[in-house]
C-alpha cells in the first residue's frame, strides 16, 4: 500500500515539471482512498496569475473529480509548506489531511498562524523535507 513517501515522490515529480517550466518548483497531489485524484504544480508564470499555486490548482482539479467543493476524506501532499492564501483555501475545502515536505520560513502559513487550516485538518510536516528543499534551493540558485 502506498505511503506518505510514495505520494510525496509523486508531488516532487510535479515540482520538477514546474522547475523545467521556470516556475517556482512546488508540486502537489490530492489522494482519496489511496488513489491520486489530482496532480498539479505552480503555474503562476504561465497563467500570469499570482493565485495559480500548486495547491490552488490541485484543489480545483480534485473538486472537479469529486463533483463537489469539499475535500473531506482527502489528503493533499505538497512539496513546500502552503502559504497563507493556500492554507485558507484548504480550510474552505475542508481538507482532512495536509502533508508537506519543506517548511517555508519566509512565506509559510505557520509563520502567520497555524489556525488558518480547518480545525479538523491533520498536518504532517517534514516528509522528504531535504529533497523538497533542495529542489527549491537549486531553482533559486539558478535564478540568481
Amino acid at each position: 500500500m502506498p505511503d506518505d513517501h510514495y505520494f510525496m515522490r509523486q508531488a516532487l515529480r510535479e515540482a520538477q515539471k514546474a522547475f523545467e517550466q521556470e516556475e517556482v518548483p512546488v508540486g502537489a497531489v490530492v489522494v482519496a482512498n489511496q488513489r491520486i485524484i489530482a496532480r498539479a504544480h505552480n503555474l503562476t508564470e504561465l497563467l500570469h496569475d499570482v493565485t495559480a499555486h500548486a495547491e490552488m490548482q490541485a484543489i480545483t482539479a480534485a473538486a472537479n473529480v469529486l463533483g463537489g467543493k469539499y475535500l473531506t476524506d482527502c489528503t493533499l501532499y505538497v512539496t513546500v509548506e502552503p502559504c497563507p492564501m493556500c492554507a485558507a483555501a484548504l480550510r474552505w475545502a475542508q481538507l482532512s489531511r495536509l502533508v508537506y515536505g519543506a517548511a517555508d520560513e519566509k512565506r509559510g502559513y505557520s509563520q502567520l498562524t497555524g489556525e488558518l487550516l480547518h480545525p479538523k485538518t491533520a498536518v504532517t510536516s517534514g516528509v522528504m523535507a531535504e529533497e523538497c528543499g533542495e529542489l527549491m534551493k537549486q531553482f533559486f540558485a539558478h535564478r540568481r
